[in-house]
């Protein structure tokens, strides 16, 4: 969420940055509202002075039944600036965050920039199968059966896959909670950012609306799996729950950054992917996530969210997959984020790049709604700065590591960096 007095100084600069995120807020509207706020708040504020300094004296029945007049009034005309200030709330949470000026503009993905590309892509003297064909032959994805039981855009991992799935975790936590792992990589990118570990975290699966809607992450709706008898949600990201971890709270300077990886599902309808990636993993209602959340000072941010891009690069290097960096544009971003960064991953059955890591730098715009501030060693106060990012989409990273490492006999070779963690090499 934006501050209103901002919003009210630069209109211009908002109107032109909703117009380039594609989204449609009255901003007359909110400013006239915002002046019948302040206009009742003025009033009930002035009825209030009146009423106390009428108790302070040893009021006399006339006095005391103005004072119960001042009260109705005052109850009167908070009741009438409730809804105003619903409505008011209601419009500041669609504005979006402010874009970082290094963010190109741009309509849709047709607007987004390649940074670098990294890695040599794979040359092949057989034609590359797709994962899904590759995961029927090994009988290590299963999707027929799971519609069958849970409906389409389901799955089943079985055998070696499933366990390279713990592999990959077992993998990412290793080096996102050690310290010395954390400072090469630091060192490597030449970031000016504290050498502080990610603490591992498994989060709730369930998050009430009130929050979701305070994280920025509850619209579109349509996306989101709803339980009406908890009247919770589940949790499209494990960053959903792990962003309100510090919500109303004000931490210390010397407490940040603070850095999280958390391991979870992730839930999401697809509404609006009907007919579209509809074999094998890539696209599913229920996949799993690692995921990193992180609170920094507000100088720092920028700084924190080049760290977690060279993380990401970190781990892709580590299964040697070639990879590109993408800028992402003002019209494909999130409404929250001020700067995206996504890394596409090369498919090689799909003989193109796919999506597979997103940085979002959210600036103070999630920590505003979250009340989540910060105390600086000056004894100011600030609202934290918040980042989240993908460690790896691990459904993804399969599909790479199937795709990549395939032979022309259709086995799949285990990356070396995960063989320690299975008891096999080759699926």
């Amino acid at each position: 969420m934006l501050d209103l007095k901002f919003i009210r100084d630069n209109i211009a600069l908002v109107e032109e940055n909703n117009r380039n995120k594609k989204v449609t807020v009255d901003l007359s509207k909110l400013q006239e509202l915002d002046d019948k706020r302040k206009t009742l708040q003025t009033e009930i504020e002035g009825l209030r002075s009146e009423r106390n300094k009428m108790s302070k004296t040893k009021p006399d029945e006339s006095q005391m039944v103005e004072m119960r007049n001042l009260g109705d009034k005052i109850k009167q005309l908070e009741s009438e600036a409730k809804p105003i200030e619903d409505e008011l709330q209601e419009l500041l949470y669609k504005i979006p965050n402010i874009t970082h000026e290094s963010t190109p503009v741009g309509p849709d993905e047709s607007g987004n920039v390649v940074i670098r590309q990294v890695g040599q892509i794979p040359e092949f003297d057989f034609l590359p199968k797709e994962h899904w064909e590759l995961g029927k032959e090994k009988n290590v994805i299963d999707n027929e059966k799971a519609a069958e039981i849970s409906g389409s855009r389901f799955t089943y991992l079985k055998g070696k896959l499933a366990l390279l799935q713990y592999a990959l975790i077992q993998h990412t936590l290793s080096i996102l909670t050690d310290e010395v792992q954390i400072s090469s990589i630091i060192e490597k990118a030449v970031l000016d950012v504290k050498t502080t570990p990610f603490t591992a975290v498994v989060p709730p699966l369930m998050i009430k609306p009130d929050v979701y809607q305070k994280m920025a992450r509850l619209e579109p709706k349509e996306e989101r799996y709803y339980i009406p008898s908890d009247d919770v949600y589940l949790i499209g990201s494990a960053e959903h729950t792990l962003g309100p971890l510090h919500m109303d709270e004000t931490l210390r300077e010397d407490q940040l950054p603070i850095r999280y990886v958390g391991v979870s599902p992730a839930f999401r309808r697809e509404a609006g992917s009907y007919g579209k990636d509809m074999k094998g993993i890539l696209r599913l209602h229920q996949f799993d996530k690692i995921e990193m959340e992180s609170f920094s000072l507000p100088d720092k941010s920028i700084l924190e969210q080049d760290f977690f891009v060279a993380v990401q690069e970190h781990l892709v290097q580590t299964l040697k997959l070639p990879y590109q960096v993408m800028q992402i544009c003002t019209g494909d971003m999130g409404a929250p984020d001020a700067r995206q960064i996504d890394i596409e991953t090369w498919m090689p059955g799909q003989n193109k790049y796919r999506e597979t890591h997103t940085s979002d730098l959210m600036t103070n715009y999630q920590a505003r709604r979250l009340k989540t501030r910060v105390r600086l060693n000056n004894g100011e106060i600030e609202y934290a700065h918040m980042n989240d990012a993908t460690a790896f989409a691990i459904g993804r990273m399969l599909i790479a590591i199937m795709e990549n490492y395939q032979q022309k006999d259709g086995s799949i070779v285990v990356p070396e960096v995960l063989r320690k963690y299975v008891s096999f090499d080759l699926i």
